[in-house]
């Protein structure tokens, strides 16, 4: 499908016109099975045409999709939804519409009528999945059904009104040789992930928001041999990994009465007893790394994750506070020596200010001269990936992964 550019404004319609066609629309499609496009369209243009409105195709067609839009999609948004370009649809308010293309914002002449008809928008996408926005439940962070993640917020949390956003993903994900061709690594970096992944190596991708984490965990995850049990566990399923054995596991909020939330670390702990080869965790958020840990330390090697930080260093700092939030007695120097036990490799990932995503750096575990507090050795730093020296230190680590 090509790209579809923000289309202009259809032809308008009479008072009341438009409200007729939806409810008759509506009404042909209840107590039938979900229509396909095509069809959805067919009805809408019928529609049109009993009303008496006889325009010219172009038109009747641009009225059409505009109709099927706002009774079955997110209205002006479905145009932003279906153009491949775009990479993340921010809302902050009816009049304020900003897209993400390569890397960079742009504001967009679009208006999404009233407050109310932002929020109705979102209601409409987030109800068949049992999700609310309301007064009582002023967030949502939902999956829409082709795997792009909607998040809303409504006043008074967004002091300007009701926000969206809306990240969307690749029909198919990333390659090792294509993050290589636009610069996102080089070569020697690919080489070494790719024996890194093969020797079981657990990994922790590391970055800032909207750095590449998830991409570059995508592609980690897609080199796993394929005779291996894969089980992924998200907050909201964002993973596409290119394996013929994956099982993915998404945590569940609580329901309005404060029941049935099933947490990121329930299912950690959870995956243990469904025979993994290896685990991916798509974010440790809190107390989850532990339990992470422990898988990685007890015959579950080769785990992958991603965390949010500001470099590898930083890294381990918030892996310490996010052990320590468990429930488990548990002192800063027995966190400090499961890290170190539990974790191979860092690969630090960064956005530029052109909004290019690279890899910045990729560190190695080890201890300092105590044995129990683990420090960083860098075996990829971006200023000098080609340096053969550390190329050899780093195929040395791979000829064996070693823990502390």
């Amino acid at each position: 499908m090509p790209d579809t550019p923000v289309r202009s404004q259809p032809p308008a319609l009479p008072p009341g016109a438009r409200d007729n066609i939806k409810r008759r629309v509506l009404e042909e499609l209840i107590g039938n099975a979900p229509p396909s496009p095509g069809d959805v369209l067919r009805r809408v243009e019928d529609a049109l045409l009993s009303e008496g409105f006889l325009w010219p195709k172009s038109m009747m067609d641009r009225l059409s999709l505009d109709l099927s839009d706002e009774i079955f999609g997110l209205g002006p948004l479905e145009s932003l939804m279906r153009d491949r370009t775009v990479s993340e649809i921010m809302v902050n308010g009816p009049d304020e519409v900003f897209v993400e293309r390569g890397g960079r914002l742009e504001r967009l002449e679009m208006s999404l009528g009233s407050e109310d008809d932002v929020v109705d928008l979102v209601r409409k996408v987030i109800g068949p999945l049992n999700l609310r926005l309301d007064d009582t439940s002023p967030l949502v962070d939902a999956r829409l059904p082709d795997g792009s993640r909607l998040n809303a917020v409504l006043p008074p949390i967004s002091l300007g009104g009701p926000t969206v956003t809306i990240r969307r993903f690749r029909e198919k994900a990333f390659t090792l040789a294509e993050l290589i061709e636009c610069g996102a690594l080089t070569a020697e970096m690919a080489a070494f992930l790719e024996q890194a992944v093969s020797h079981r190596a657990n990994i922790m991708v590391s970055g800032g928001a909207s750095s590449g984490k998830t991409t570059l965990l995508n592609v980690l995850g897609s080199l796993i041999p394929a005779a291996e049990r894969l089980i992924t566990i998200e907050d909201t399923a964002e993973l596409r990994l290119d394996h013929p054995h994956v099982v993915s596991l998404e945590s569940r909020p609580a329901n309005i009465e404060g029941r049935g939330e099933i947490t990121v670390r329930d299912l950690v702990r959870n995956a243990l007893r469904m025979r993994p080869d290896r685990i991916v965790v798509g974010e440790v958020r809190g107390a989850e790394a532990l339990d992470m840990f422990q898988a990685m330390n007890t015959g579950h090697p080769g785990s992958l994750s991603t965390a949010h930080a500001n470099s590898p260093t930083d890294l381990l700092s918030r892996l310490e506070t996010m052990v320590l939030m468990s429930d488990v007695d548990i002192n800063e120097v027995a966190v400090q020596r499961q890290i170190c036990s539990s974790l191979d490799l860092v690969v630090h990932t960064r956005r530029l200010e052109d909004g290019r995503r690279i890899v910045d750096e990729i560190a190695s575990m080890s201890t300092d001269g105590s044995g129990d507090r683990p420090v960083l050795e860098r075996l990829f730093p971006r200023s000098t990936s080609g340096d053969s020296a550390q190329a050899c230190t780093a195929r040395g680590l791979m000829a064996g992964v070693t823990k502390c």
